[in-house]
C-alpha cells in the first residue's frame, strides 16, 4: 500500500484537477451501422523498429555502405562511432 504524501500542488492546479474530475464523461461517437470494427493497430501508424546501419565517415559526411537503406523524411538518425586508429 503507498504510504500517504504531501499534497504539493498548487491551489490552482488543485482547482483545475477538481474541474477535470467533476466533468461529465463524454459520450460514445455515433457511428453508422455500415461501420466495420477494426484492431486498434489499425488506426495507429505502423511501427519501425530500431535497425543498425554500417557506414564510413568520408570529409565529415557519413556515407551508408548498402546503398539500397533509405529513410523516410524527418527520420531520428542516433549515430555511434568507433575511433579504430
Amino acid at each position: 500500500m503507498p504510504t500517504p504524501q504531501v499534497d504539493t500542488r498548487s491551489e490552482t492546479r488543485k482547482t483545475l484537477d477538481e474541474q477535470l474530475a467533476s466533468a461529465p464523461l463524454l459520450s460514445f461517437p455515433d457511428i453508422g451501422p455500415e461501420s466495420k470494427p477494426s484492431s486498434l493497430q489499425a488506426h495507429l501508424r505502423p511501427r519501425r523498429g530500431p535497425m543498425a546501419v554500417r557506414g564510413i565517415v568520408e570529409n565529415g559526411v557519413i556515407r551508408l555502405l548498402d546503398s539500397k537503406v533509405t529513410f523516410p523524411e524527418q527520420t531520428h538518425v542516433l549515430v555511434v562511432a568507433s575511433d579504430l586508429s
